[in-house]
């Protein structure tokens, strides 16, 4: 039980995505607030066993795990940068997450998402910058967190900064991957929403499905599907991103 309430999950977002993982799990959202919370110490072993299928994959992975040390979540930019720079990692709340090189498909599912962004922004001569990992975000302008989503929009030219970004961006997308699935979905959904991210959108591909959270209008989650285009909250609609090529991809078994 204590690694399953202290794995980055909170009750924010766990409330803030509507019910979403009550949905998935079939646990009532009234419980599972509970649990995360701490009010209820002892659940019901098939309580627990519904939360862990929905966080872990149908396979046997190696979880990604932050670093197993006794400074654990007193880790600083300072220990950051001090990393060889073969050695790729997330530092979120003081604790280091370690990330896999990503692979040539997460890459070029990725870079689709960007290259229609750009083409977007350049066709309309629009003042937002788009970026793709591996890009350093100082989400919380502080020396504890430091991450490298995906995909992402800036808007505001003065969080430019030579290093990479310095600030909360307006847009993100995070590829998830078994290594990555359960931060992605929780620890990540809460740190993005409570620094000001305006829009996060989660793609499972291996599921076929996206999740958008436009923060600015509505908490609740909308689900897509890959088979139809998706409109960019923070552009009003006008912007689209079209799946087409990667669920070929997909289909073609090439992701």
């Amino acid at each position: 039980m204590h690694e399953l309430k202290y794995s980055g999950y909170t009750v924010a977002s766990i409330s803030e995505s509507c019910g979403y993982q009550s949905v998935l799990s079939g646990v009532p959202l009234g419980t599972i607030q509970k649990i995360f919370s701490g009010e209820t110490e002892s659940p019901r072993y098939d309580t627990l066993q519904a939360l862990e299928q929905l966080f872990s994959e149908k396979s046997t992975v190696c979880e990604e795990a932050s670093y197993q040390a006794d400074r654990n979540g007193s880790y600083t930019l300072d220990d950051y940068y001090a990393l060889p720079d073969e050695q790729r990692v997330e530092l979120i709340d003081g604790y280091f997450y370690d990330m896999s090189a990503p692979t040539f498909h997460h890459q070029s599912i990725g870079g689709e998402i960007y290259r229609q962004i750009a083409n977007y922004i350049l066709e309309h001569k629009g003042s937002c910058r788009p970026f793709i990992a591996p890009v350093d975000v100082q989400l919380d302008c502080d020396n504890k967190t430091m991450v490298q989503p995906d995909v992402g929009i800036i808007c505001d030219p003065s969080k430019i900064k030579k290093f990479g970004i310095y600030g909360a961006p307006d847009f993100l997308v995070e590829v998830i991957s078994p290594s990555t699935k359960r931060k992605d979905y929780t620890l990540k959904l809460s740190k993005y929403m409570n620094a000001g991210v305006r829009e996060y959108w989660i793609l499972d591909y291996a599921q076929r499905k996206l999740l958008v959270y436009f923060f600015e209008s509505e908490s609740c989650p909308v689900i897509y599907g890959l088979d139809q285009p998706v409109p960019v909250g923070i552009y009003h609609g006008e912007l689209t991103i079209d799946f087409s090529n990667i669920l070929k991809w997909i289909e073609e078994d090439l992701v």
